[in-house]
């Protein structure tokens, strides 16, 4: 049985996701995100170590680091590096589809067979945004501070309209594709059972011939 488990779920609505999981320490843990193209992904993850006394899950070691490896579509790794036990990754995607994302620990030592409970929490597309710093750095009002939200917010669902005309086509190109090759293989079949009857009736007729039944 593979010890990496795939935890699947699409941000087609894109915002921000929060969860916490186990993992052992040979486990990864994978996630599959569908995005548009050249769009933002931060993570911000905490690790936390499983007590044995208490039965709880208390701070991690400092020397407990996260991987962290990220694949486009086309299995392009994009983002491969390790961090500390607590800290933040960021991409962007330069190809629409499907992103999977995986974690797992850089080292078994520590744990001697416990486990790791990881808290993630994803902002995908304007959400990774800080406006607060944005606003500070470029000294934008709460009026153009409010407008270049609204822009961002407004890019965002171009892409991912462009982004569900990219399935759409895909899908049609399989429709297409699985048709033709149906419609072929009818054919086929069609031409072998007439090439099969007409060699059955060659075949019994010279039967016959021979028998001096015709």
């Amino acid at each position: 049985m593979s010890l990496e488990s795939l935890v699947v779920f699409v941000a087609l609505i894109v915002g921000t996701s929060s969860l916490y999981f186990h993992i052992a320490e040979t486990e990864r843990k994978c996630f599959m995100e569908e995005i548009p193209d050249e769009t933002m992904v931060i993570g911000n993850y905490r690790v936390q170590l499983f007590d044995p006394r208490t039965g709880g899950f208390m701070p991690s070691s400092p020397g407990i680091g996260m991987h962290v490896e990220v694949r486009d579509p086309d299995d392009k790794v994009i983002l491969s590096k390790v961090y500390s036990a607590e800290g933040r990754f960021t991409y962007t995607s330069h190809t629409p589809g499907e992103h999977v994302m995986c974690l797992y620990s850089n080292s078994t030592k520590w744990f001697s067979g416990t486990q790791l409970r990881v808290h993630l929490d994803l902002q995908v597309g304007e959400h990774a945004i800080d406006y607060q710093n944005v606003a500070q750095k470029e000294k934008l009002t709460e009026l153009q501070l409010r407008v270049r939200q609204l822009l961002d917010q407004v890019e965002q669902i171009t892409k991912e309209q462009n982004y569900q005309r990219y399935r759409e086509e895909r899908f049609r190109q399989t429709s297409e594709s699985t048709n033709s090759r149906v419609l072929w293989w009818s054919t086929s079949q069609t031409v072998i059972l007439v090439v099969m009857g007409f060699w059955q009736m060659r075949h019994l007729k010279s039967f016959f011939e021979a028998k001096k039944l015709v």
